[in-house]
C-alpha cells in the first residue's frame, strides 16, 4: 500500500511537468501568431513614428550642430549655433514675448475655464447646449480662418475699435498697436477655454456631495467650501490642465502668425519663439540655427515640466495620500 502511494506521489509531478511541456509546445506557435498579428496592426503607427517623428528629431539634432542652409551640404560647426543664439537680440526678444504670453494667457484661460465649469456643474435647463457652445471654440480656435476673423475684429475701425471709442477709450486697432497686439493674442487663447473647461467639469462631478453638505451644516460659506473642498479635491485635474496648457502655450504659432499678417509684429511685438524659428528656418534658410532653436525650446519645456512635477507634491492631493 505504501509503495503504491509513493508511486502515485512520484507520478503526479511528472504528469504535471509533461502537461506544462505539452502546453508550452502547443501554445508557442499560437503566441507567435498573436504577436505577429499585433505587430502587423501596429506597423502603420511604428512606421509613422520612425519616419515622421523619430527620424526628423534625430536629423534636427544633427543639424543643430551644423551650418545648413537647405541648399548645400551640412557643415559641422559644433556649438556655434547655440552661442550665436544667445547673442541674437531677436532671439532674446522672442523668448521675452513667449514668456509674457505664457505667464498672462495660461492663468487667464484656466481661471475662465474653471469659473464656467463651476457654473455648468449646477443642474439647469439647457445644460448640454451650454457645454457644447462653450466647447466649440476649442475645436475651431486654432484654424487659420479664425485668425483672419480675429485680425479683422481688432483692426483699425473694426468692431472692437468702434466699441472702445464709444466707451471713451481711444486706443485704436489692437493689431497695429505694439502695446496692445499681445493682448489680442491673449484674448484669442482665452476664448478657447472649452477643452480645460470640460476637464474641470469632469473633475467637479467626482467631488462627493456629502462633503459640501457637511461643510454647509458647519456654517461654511461658498468661498470656504470652494477653498477647502473643491480646490483640494480637483487639484489633480488642475495640475493636469496647468501642465497641458503651459506646454501648449509655448508652442503658439498659427494665431500669432496670422493675426500679425505673417510679420510677427509690429515691432516684433508678437515675435513668439516658434515664429522666429519659422523665419530662420524657412525664410532665411538657416535650418541649422532653426534646429538649434527647436532643441532649446524642447529643453525649456522639459525644464518647466520638471518644475511643475516637482511643485505638485506640495499642492496636489491624491486619494492614495489620504489612505
Amino acid at each position: 500500500m505504501g509503495n503504491a502511494v509513493t508511486l502515485v506521489k512520484d507520478s503526479v509531478p511528472a504528469t504535471r511537468g509533461a502537461r506544462r511541456a505539452a502546453t508550452a509546445r502547443t501554445g508557442r506557435p499560437g503566441r507567435r501568431r498573436e504577436n505577429l498579428a499585433g505587430y502587423l496592426f501596429m506597423s502603420p503607427w511604428i512606421a509613422g513614428f520612425l519616419l515622421l517623428t523619430a527620424g526628423p528629431m534625430i536629423a534636427s539634432l544633427y543639424f543643430a550642430f551644423t551650418d545648413y542652409n537647405l541648399f548645400t551640404s551640412p557643415e559641422w560647426v559644433g556649438l556655434d549655433n547655440f552661442t550665436k543664439m544667445f547673442d541674437d537680440p531677436r532671439w532674446q526678444k522672442s523668448v521675452e514675448v513667449t514668456a509674457k504670453y505664457v505667464v498672462i494667457g495660461t492663468p487667464l484661460k484656466l481661471l475662465l475655464a474653471l469659473g464656467v465649469a463651476l457654473l455648468l456643474a449646477q443642474s439647469r435647463r439647457g445644460q448640454a447646449f451650454y457645454r457644447a457652445a462653450f466647447y466649440a471654440p476649442s475645436l475651431i480656435g486654432a484654424s487659420v480662418s479664425v485668425g483672419f476673423v480675429w485680425r479683422s475684429l481688432f483692426s483699425d475701425g473694426a468692431v472692437v475699435d468702434r466699441a472702445q471709442t464709444f466707451l471713451g477709450f481711444h486706443v485704436g486697432g489692437w493689431v497695429g498697436n505694439a502695446d496692445w497686439v499681445m493682448y489680442c493674442l491673449v484674448a484669442l487663447t482665452v476664448w478657447q477655454f472649452g477643452a480645460p473647461m470640460v476637464i474641470f467639469l469632469a473633475g467637479l462631478k467626482q467631488v462627493p456631495r456629502e462633503l459640501y453638505e457637511a461643510a454647509e451644516m458647519d456654517g461654511a460659506g461658498p468661498f470656504r467650501r470652494f477653498w477647502n473642498i473643491t480646490l483640494p479635491m480637483i487639484s489633480p485635474v488642475l495640475f493636469f490642465n496647468v501642465l497641458l496648457e503651459t506646454i501648449h502655450s509655448f508652442q503658439i504659432f498659427g494665431s500669432a502668425y496670422v493675426v500679425s499678417n505673417t510679420a510677427c509684429g509690429p515691432a516684433d511685438a508678437t515675435l513668439v519663439y516658434t515664429c522666429y524659428l519659422y523665419q530662420q528656418g524657412f525664410r532665411n534658410a538657416q535650418m541649422g540655427f532653426a534646429s538649434a532653436m527647436a532643441w532649446m525650446l524642447l529643453l525649456a519645456v522639459a525644464l518647466v515640466t520638471a518644475v511643475l512635477f516637482w511643485s505638485q507634491k506640495k499642492w496636489v492631493h491624491y486619494e492614495e495620500d489620504a489612505r
